[in-house]
């Protein structure tokens, strides 16, 4: 497939999700294509002692990114690239945009290993139009091998201290970057501007990086952070929440 640029996402990534809304937006208002492509978090930190380097609930949730991406692989597979753009739309949209039951009494690890499971994937599937038998793949590990290419693909354009998500400006000559990384949504009339001032960059081949490693919580629901709060920065050393190097 070719397109404008190529996205790497794994789908419990907030600031993927984040950076994902706002490349829609530009599709909007843009004649843009997007190739969605896989990069998973769980198969960058295979060799990592997660309990010594995450909070508690980053492994559940990383594994559960895995599965989802399996089911996406094989949606893929089988019903053609076109088709991960609503699948992602619908998993990210069902992590990010419902705000946390309050009421439940599950733990946040909990909630994270959840969305790897068949109860939660199928009304994805169900609201991406894809039939109820992706669901399977979630603990299909043949999938790895292809979810693991198109990791080190990604990994391969940036250099490897980065995070999710990672685009590629104009493939295959092009540039790419980790992020941009957005906790905040621009409104309609800016976001084909600041889409303009990254592309800028990247057609400079001399450019490099521009980074800060403090940012804010996203604006997600799932997240308690909405539209008109802005949310707690937090420093994400080395693009990623681990507590030590």
């Amino acid at each position: 497939m070719k397109a404008d640029i190529n996205f790497y996402f794994d789908p419990v990534c907030p600031f993927a999700w984040m950076t994902s809304k706002w490349v829609r937006q530009v599709q909007a208002q843009r004649d843009y294509t997007v190739d969605w492509r896989f990069i998973s978090l769980r198969l960058i930190n295979s060799e990592v002692d997660y309990d010594a380097h995450f909070p508690p609930e980053y492994e559940a949730g990383h594994t559960a990114g895995l599965r989802l991406l399996r089911v996406a692989a094989r949606a893929r597979a089988e019903h053609g690239r076109e088709s991960m753009a609503a699948l992602y739309a619908a998993m990210g949209a069902r992590i990010f945009d419902v705000a946390p039951d309050r009421l439940s009494q599950r733990s946040e690890g909990e909630v994270r290993e959840g969305r790897g499971t068949q109860e939660f994937v199928k009304p994805i599937l169900v609201e991406a139009g894809l039939p109820l038998s992706l669901a399977q793949a979630l603990d299909d590990e043949t999938w790895d091998a292809e979810i693991r290419q198109e990791t080190d693909e990604a990994l391969a354009l940036t250099g490897k201290d980065v995070g999710t998500p990672i685009i590629h400006f104009e493939p295959p000559a092009g540039v790419a970057f980790f992020g941009p990384v957005i906790s905040r949504l621009p409104d309609e009339d800016s976001a084909a501007e600041l889409w303009d001032h990254v592309v800028g960059l990247a057609r400079f081949p001399g450019f490099a990086e521009l980074k800060r490693s403090l940012r804010e919580q996203p604006q997600l629901a799932a997240l308690g952070v909405d539209t008109d709060t802005v949310g707690q920065q937090e420093d994400w050393h080395g693009g990623s929440r681990r507590q030590k190097k």
